[in-house]
Parts: C-alpha cells; sequence; structure tokens
C-alpha cells in the first residue's frame, strides 16, 4: 500500500533473519527478496488507522463534495417531471363485417411487441409529435432559441471563448429542416417507451421542465400512435381499392377478348361438337369394314379367273369345273361348254369389275370421312382451349371482383389495432433532480476523494514513521526510538533529562543504551560512533543523551567532538577555553586527560574539537587519531564519538574504522528513503556496517496524527503509567 503499510509485511522477516546472526547485508538481500512474495499483503488495520487519523481531512472533503452536490440540487439543476400515457395493443379484434380484413391485425407474439415499441419510439411518430405541439417553439429542445436570448450556458462559454480567442467565425444559421431534426432529436431523448413484462400494455413515459407540458406531450404521443394504426390501415385499403379497381378494369377487357374469340371461331367454322365427332368416326369405321370387304372379295375374284385362266389354256376341265363351281357349267353338254365357259367368265370379268369400282368409292369415301374428322378435331381442340381461356379469365374476374366489393367495404369500418388505455395526469412532484440522491453521491465522491488522498499521500510518502517501516526498507535493525525531547534550545533539552529521569524520553534512550550493549553480548562495544544521511538527524543531542545515560550507570565516559567542521559543543558546555581540544592531543600540544572537560551537565568528559587549516578528513585517516582511539579505550570505559553526516564529508567514514559499534540516526517523517539508503550504501562500500539504525525526533502527537499512536516504544499509550514527564 504505501510506506507504512509496507513497513509491517516485512519486519518479522527482517527479525527472523537479524535474529540468525546473519550479516545486515545479506538481511537486506533476503528482506529484498522475500518482499516480491509478501507487498500484495496489505495492513487493514494499518489503513484504517490512517484513514481514522485523517478523518478531518476526509469530513472536509465531504464537507466540500456536500456543498457542490447541495448548491446543485438546490440552486443550479433544473426541476425535471415525469408523467406517462398507457397504451394496450389489442390482438383480438372483432370485424363489423364476416369479410377477411385487408390488413389483417397484429399478433401477439414478442416480435410483434418489440416492433410496436421502436414504432412508438420512431422517429417519423416523434416528428408529427414536434409539428403538432410545435416544439420548434420550444427553448427546452430548440437550444438555439436558448442561445438568441444569451441567458444559456453555452451562450456564457461562447462570450469567454470570444474574450480569449477572438471573434468567431459566422456560422450559418440552419435550416429549417435540420433544426426539426434537432429538434426530433431532443424530444426523443425526453421520451422512454417500455413494455409491461408479460402483458400487451406499453408506458410512455415522458419528462420535461414543464408538467403541464409531459402530460400534453404523453397524451398526445399515444393518440399519434393509435391515430397513425387507422392511417396506416386506410392508406393500405386506398392502396389495395385502387390496385383491385384496375385490376379487374384489365381482367374485364381480358374477359372480353376471351369471349369474342370464342364466338368469332365458332362463326367461321362448321357447327361442330363432341357428338357429331363421335357419329363420324362410327361411319369412318363403317366405311373401313366395308373397305375391307370389298378388297378382300376383289382379290378373290381376281385368284380366281387367273385359276381359270390358267386351266382353260392347260384345256383341264376337271380343274375349270371345280374352280368354276358352278352347276350349269358342270351340266353343259361338251359342244355347249366352250360358250357357257365364255358366258361364265365375262359375268366372272363384270364382278371383278363392278368389285373394283365399289372399293374405290369405299377408300373415296373413307378418305372424305377421315379428312372431315381431322378438320373437326382440330377445330373442337381449338374451341375447347379458347373456351377454358374464357372461363379462366370469368374466374380471376369474378375472384378480384368479389374483394373490390370487399375492400370497399371495409374502408369505413377499419379499427385501430391498440387503444387508449390510460392518460397521463399532471405531475406534482418533480422526478429530478433526485436531491437526496445527490447528496448521497456527492457525500460518496467526497469520502472516495479524501480517502484516496489520504491513502495516494501515504503511498507516495518517501520517509520514516515507524521503527517496523525502517527496518523493513533497510535491512537493518532499530536499536532504538527517541522521542522529541520538550525544549526548544540544546540545553534544556539535557536539563530535561537530567531532572526527569523516568520521562518516556528518558527511559528510550536507556533502551538504545541496553540495545547496543547486548547487541553483541560476547564483547560488549567501548568505542560507540553515531552519524547520520544528512544534518539535522538529532545525531548530536542523541550522542549527549546517550552519554549522560551511560554515565549514569557509574561509567567512565567521553564524548568525543568528532563533527570538527560544524563545532557546536560549545553551545552546550559554553566553553571558554578552547585552545585545548581534540585538536590539541592530535598536534601533541596537549594530552588527552588534560583536553578533556569535565562536563557535570552530563557526568562525563568531553573532548571538544577544534579549529584547523589542514584538511579534516586527513587528521582522523592520521596514526595520531589512531592512537588516541586506543588510549581512550585504555583510559575510559566508554567512548562515544559524535560525527558529521556520512553524504556530507568522508569523515564518518574514515573514524568507523576505529569503532566497535556505530549507530545511524534517522530523522522520523523527514529523512528521504534514498538518502538514508544511500548513506548506508556509502558505508557499505569499504566494509562498514552499522550496528543498528535509531530513529529520532519522534514528533508523539504526529504519531497519532498518522495513526501510530498508543502502539510503538515509549510513546505507548500502554507505556504512559511507567512514566513520569
Amino acid at each position: 500500500m504505501g510506506l507504512c503499510f509496507e513497513a509491517d509485511v516485512n519486519v518479522n522477516k527482517v527479525k527472523q533473519i537479524s535474529s540468525q546472526g546473519l550479516g545486515p547485508q545479506i538481511v537486506r538481500q533476503q528482506v529484498s527478496a522475500g518482499q516480491s512474495d509478501d507487498t500484495d499483503m496489505i495492513d487493514l488495520g494499518q489503513l484504517f488507522r490512517t484513514l481514522w487519523c485523517g478523518k478531518w481531512w476526509v469530513a472536509l472533503w465531504i464537507s466540500i463534495a456536500l456543498g457542490f452536490g447541495g448548491y446543485y440540487a438546490y440552486a443550479l439543476a433544473v426541476p425535471k417531471y415525469t408523467t406517462t400515457a398507457v397504451v394496450t395493443l389489442e390482438n383480438r379484434q372483432e370485424q363489423v363485417v364476416d369479410f377477411e380484413s385487408v390488413v389483417s391485425g397484429l399478433g401477439g407474439d414478442q416480435t410483434s411487441i418489440n416492433t410496436e415499441v421502436e414504432i412508438l419510439r420512431s422517429r417519423e411518430l416523434i416528428k408529427k409529435l414536434v409539428l403538432k405541439l410545435d416544439l420548434v417553439s420550444d427553448p427546452e429542445f430548440n437550444v438555439a432559441l436558448l442561445d438568441d436570448t444569451g441567458l444559456s450556458f453555452s451562450s456564457g462559454v461562447g462570450f469567454v471563448k470570444t474574450l480569449v480567442l477572438g471573434a468567431p467565425q459566422v456560422v450559418p444559421a440552419p435550416t429549417a429542416e435540420k433544426t426539426l431534426d434537432t429538434v426530433t432529436t431532443a424530444v426523443q431523448a425526453a421520451i422512454a417507451i417500455s413494455n409491461i413484462r408479460n402483458t400487451y400494455v406499453f408506458n410512455v413515459k415522458t419528462t420535461t421542465e414543464d408538467p403541464e407540458k409531459s402530460k400534453q406531450m404523453a397524451n398526445t404521443l399515444a393518440e399519434l400512435y393509435v391515430l397513425n394504426q387507422l392511417e396506416v390501415k386506410f392508406e393500405a385499403t386506398q392502396r389495395a381499392t385502387l390496385w383491385l379497381t384496375e385490376r379487374v378494369a384489365d381482367l374485364q377487357t381480358d374477359l372480353e377478348r376471351a369471349e369474342a374469340a370464342v364466338k368469332d371461331f365458332n362463326a367461321g367454322t362448321e357447327l361442330i361438337s363432341p357428338e357429331a365427332l363421335e357419329g363420324l368416326n362410327r361411319q369412318a369405321k363403317d366405311t373401313r369394314e366395308r373397305l375391307k370387304a370389298a378388297t378382300e372379295r376383289a382379290e378373290l375374284l381376281a385368284t380366281r379367273l387367273l385359276l381359270l385362266d390358267e386351266a382353260a389354256v392347260k384345256g383341264d376341265r376337271a380343274e375349270l369345273l371345280r374352280l368354276a363351281d358352278n352347276p350349269a357349267l358342270s351340266q353343259a353338254k361338251t359342244d355347249e361348254f366352250d360358250a357357257k365357259f365364255a358366258a361364265f367368265m365375262q359375268t366372272e370379268t363384270l364382278g371383278l369389275a363392278r368389285m373394283q369400282t365399289r372399293k374405290a368409292a369405299l377408300s373415296q369415301s373413307l378418305a372424305t370421312t377421315e379428312g372431315q374428322i381431322a378438320r373437326q378435331s382440330k377445330d373442337l381442340v381449338t374451341l375447347q382451349q379458347l373456351s377454358r381461356e374464357a372461363e379462366a379469365a370469368r374466374s380471376i374476374y369474378e375472384y378480384f371482383l368479389g374483394r373490390l366489393k370487399e375492400t370497399s367495404v371495409q374502408q369505413g369500418i377499419q379499427q385501430a389495432d391498440s387503444r387508449l388505455l390510460s392518460h397521463a395526469i399532471l405531475p406534482e412532484i418533480p422526478s429530478a433532480p433526485h436531491k437526496v440522491g445527490i447528496l448521497a453521491l456527492a457525500g460518496v465522491l467526497g469520502l472516495l476523494v479524501g480517502a484516496g488522498g489520504l491513502v495516494l499521500k501515504e503511498f507516495l510518502s518517501k520517509r520514516f514513521r515507524t521503527a517496523q517501516h525502517l527496518a523493513a526498507s533497510t535491512g537493518y535493525t532499530v536499536l532504538g526510538q527517541i522521542p522529541k525531547f520538550p525544549g526548544r534550545k540544546r540545553k534544556t533539552v539535557i536539563q530535561y533529562l537530567k531532572d526527569k529521569p523516568a520521562s518516556a524520553g528518558a527511559e528510550a534512550v536507556r533502551n538504545l543504551r541496553t540495545s547496543v550493549m547486548l547487541s553483541n553480548p560476547d564483547r560488549p562495544p567501548q568505542v560507540i560512533m553515531l552519524t547520520s544521511a544528512i544534518p539535522g538527524e538529532g545525531k548530536t543531542l542523541l550522542s549527549l543523551a546517550l552519554t549522560q545515560s551511560f554515565s549514569g550507570l557509574g561509567k567512565k565516559v567521553l564524548l568525543i567532538e568528532g563533527d570538527m567542521r560544524r563545532l557546536i559543543f560549545r553551545e552546550y558546555f559554553n566553553a571558554t577555553d578552547q585552545s585545548t581540544g581534540l585538536m590539541s592531543v592530535l598536534t601533541g600540544e596537549s594530552p588527552l586527560l588534560a583536553a578533556a572537560q569535565r562536563a557535570e551537565m552530563i557526568g562525563a568528559d568531553v573532548l571538544l574539537g577544534g579549529t584547523t587549516q589542514a584538511n579534516v578528513a586527513d587528521l582522523f585517516s592520521s596514526e595520531r587519531f589512531a592512537a588516541l582511539m586506543v588510549e581512550a579505550r585504555a583510559t575510559y570505559d566508554i567512548v562515544i564519538v559524535d560525527t558529521p553526516p556520512v553524504l556530507v564529508v568522508p569523515d564518518a567514514r574514515t573514524i568507523a574504522q576505529h569503532v566497535d559499534a556505530l549507530l545511524f540516526a534517522v530523522h522520523w517523517d523527514s529523512t528521504d528513503r534514498s538518502q538514508v539508503r544511500e548513506g548506508l550504501h556509502m558505508l557499505e562500500s569499504i566494509n562498514i556496517h552499522p550496528s543498528g539504525l535509531v530513529l529520532s525526533q519522534i514528533n508523539i502527537k504526529g504519531m497519532k496524527r498518522y495513526g501510530y499512536g498508543g502502539q510503538y516504544g515509549a510513546y505507548s499509550k500502554y507505556g504512559q503509567k511507567y512514566y513520569t514527564n
């Protein structure tokens, strides 16, 4: 989440790894490696505390939002009035006459219902409403009228644009058709059409700035919808009647033409009928049979004559008598036989001639009859085809004539498929704005903005407010948490610690002292150095307080002013003899015990710095300073060295080569994370690792303001009974 939310996530990991005896650099690496697994965890309790400590900030934003919301709801927002007309779909209609309707009634399926909803909200129907109520002249829907008056918001914006950008280009006035389309769109947005589920009922809801106008628009639209259905049916019936009239006239002409063709054909051909054609067929059949018999008789006679001629040539009388089969010829005498045979042959020849003549006559008669049959069959087929065409034309003509009469009857008795079920009433209470809803929404927005600002501020914060966060961010253990001591002057602060040994601040210093001594139980540190990343971290005051705390144990303590560039110890002790001090010892002018001055305020010896023209960093790198540190170890129980900031000068890194413990001070809610990390990195670059960090100058009220009060260390609520501040 943010700095303080991140802290609780990794603090346990820091403590666990530190307890295993691993080095600080390893601790930092392992904590960094584990951060990706734990950063998704959010301390909800900490989040709540952060929001609670910023409750007045959130309340301010809520108040501002409620103010704007109330101003909008009660002063700026235009009241809107909503009313509803109800239309029902008549899917079952009784016809006045028992004819099939030319325009059928609507079905009751969902598709038909959805279609009617779209018709109700269609632009064409809305445009009729606009024209009927002259809504083009209504400023609510025609914004051009508002611009003309100069009272609209857009006109104000246009005035500002004119001042800033200069005179705008002249825009031609919209055409009447464009204005009508614009107003239709605006009116369409003010109308809502809905279907009540599982019914044939539609709600026509209108919302405008005038209650009377809302009522009038809803009722008029419903009436226009019903009237539109009648108009559609009437127009459809009228179009059907016109088309049927033209079609009947064309069909009548076709019928007359077909009947005339039948009549003309009958007049131009012989009177024929299927019965007469059947008689001709019977006659042809009889003639065909007679012709066959005559043909057979003629062939028989011709064959007989031929055989008789052959027998006569041979002179075979017996054969002649058999073939002739004539009793008279058989009884004839010999001298009479030739004469009678000649007469018989003549008679037979005449009979053959007569039979051939008859055969020719029958053949001619059959040909004539078959010609008549072919001719009359063709004429009969043509006549039947013309008759069928005429009959078909008559049937179509009669059908369309009947439909024309039915449609003509339907023109005056059409019914609409819907009816107005309930008229819209005059609304008395505005439907908008929803003042309570606006205020609620404004309050929620204010809460979100306020809370979001707090969380964002916490997330973007790059300072340290808790020891847990400091340890999690750096990977080093926080050995102490020192509150900000009362008093503006530095002397007052030291006097406060002396006068209030049971105060929370004094106890915090003692806790730091204990943590330092127990950081290495086998070899407690003797030389302790205090430094920081940048100036103003409270390390000098911390050095004095720690010196006073160690002297309280009865130990012989030496406080060395290692910051020789500022020389601020004299502000604490009012030292008048500036000739002796650290510089005199390093130059060999004075021994250590002679140069050290007794400070009763802290109960310890103080080795003040001194002015010099030489490079201070070179002095701390000299063998004389190393010898001084050896002598100090031999002379004093505890040696505390106050050094300059690491990021400012290299003195601290040089002095750190001769100390047992290094305390790195970090100002509460002040020092940037990057500065602290860079300072630690500069120490680590020469293989110097701080023994621990000290979160200094903690503002107790600030901790409470950030939501941490009552939870940690010397400023916790549960420790108040132990302190006398």
